[in-house]
């Protein structure tokens, strides 16, 4: 046993996460895409959901200093926010997201999401330009304007950093293909 109530490995941990967190990534990409809107009910269940289930899958002390990232990620996001423009529901939603990632892990953050905006951006913009697509959800916020909806690449990126760490040997495979 790990120190854990549910005496879970780190992977374990992370597929749990995955599982909880998984159905509330969903609905910030097509809130994101309808509305261009994260709701903060979406960071408050990140938040409800990292208090519950890492106090289960994590050691105690490990949980406690996960709230840090939630802070720094804040504190970096809201930086941005005023000095960038980024979205205020874009940074409350990836500071919700930041207790998940193991501070060790964060350098594999910053490719992931860059990966997931990448993808995300062209593919968005791509579908945009098809009118057939465009009827199939006329009410989209995101088809009209000309900003991004990042919920994507940040939940992408949040779901991504729990596939590969719940499932390591996945991890390697992908760094050795590249």
């Amino acid at each position: 046993m790990d120190g854990s109530l549910l005496g879970l490995s780190p992977a374990g941990a992370a597929r749990l996460f995955l599982l909880a967190v998984a159905p509330v990534a969903l609905w910030v990409c097509w809130t994101d895409l309808k509305y261009m809107k994260i709701r903060n009910r979406a960071g408050w269940a990140l938040v409800a959901i990292f208090a519950v289930a890492g106090l289960a899958a994590l050691p105690p002390e490990i949980w406690a200093w996960r709230w840090l990232n939630l802070v720094v990620v804040f504190a970096a996001g809201l930086f941005l926010h005023l000095a960038a423009g980024v979205g205020a529901g874009d940074v409350k939603f990836a500071a919700a997201a930041a207790p998940f990632v193991a501070p060790a892990h964060a350098p594999m953050i910053l490719p992931i999401f860059s990966a997931f905006l990448l993808g995300a951006f062209v593919t968005h913009r791509a579908l945009r330009a098809i009118p057939a697509v465009r009827r199939l959800a006329p009410d989209w916020e995101s088809w009209r304007r000309p900003d991004f909806p990042m919920g994507l690449a940040i939940a992408g990126t949040l779901v991504a950093y729990l596939v590969l760490t719940g499932w390591p040997g996945l991890y390697g495979a992908v760094l050795n293909r590249m």
